[in-house]
């Protein structure tokens, strides 16, 4: 065999990595013994939304439920009368929306200081 012959032998028998067309690159591009590692981003879910509420009773003083939704919802004393008010007459009224950790902590929080203070009122989450 000739060396002619010799080379194209070998050309032909070393593998090629995907994207190879044997050519030499410019500006220090990917060449035919570099591998490129590529990272997918994880799809991330957004956590489930839960709605606190609280529930209307006969005796617990509206200034109490006033104090709760500002001590423990940070709302502001004129939307604290407004849930208490929607409270009072609906029986039921939004707090606010938090994921689970949150909205069970809060829920928590408001029946301890409720019953501490000899009140019936009743804090719940559901599912929004």
């Amino acid at each position: 065999m000739t060396q002619t012959h010799m080379r194209r032998a070998s050309t032909l028998i070393q593998p090629r990595l995907a994207g190879d067309d044997g050519k030499p690159r410019r500006g220090g591009g990917t060449g035919p013994n570099t591998a490129v590692i590529t990272r997918t981003k994880p799809q991330t879910k957004r956590p489930n939304l839960y709605r606190v509420l609280l529930l209307n009773d006969d005796y617990t003083p509206m200034e109490f439920v006033v104090h709760i939704l500002e001590r423990f919802f940070n709302k502001g004393r004129d939307e604290a009368n407004t849930i208490m008010l929607h409270v009072h007459h609906h029986g039921v009224g939004e707090c606010g929306i938090y994921t689970y950790e949150v909205a069970e902590t809060k829920v928590t929080q408001v029946m301890d200081f409720a019953r501490k203070h000899q009140h019936p009122l009743q804090c719940v989450m559901e599912k929004k």
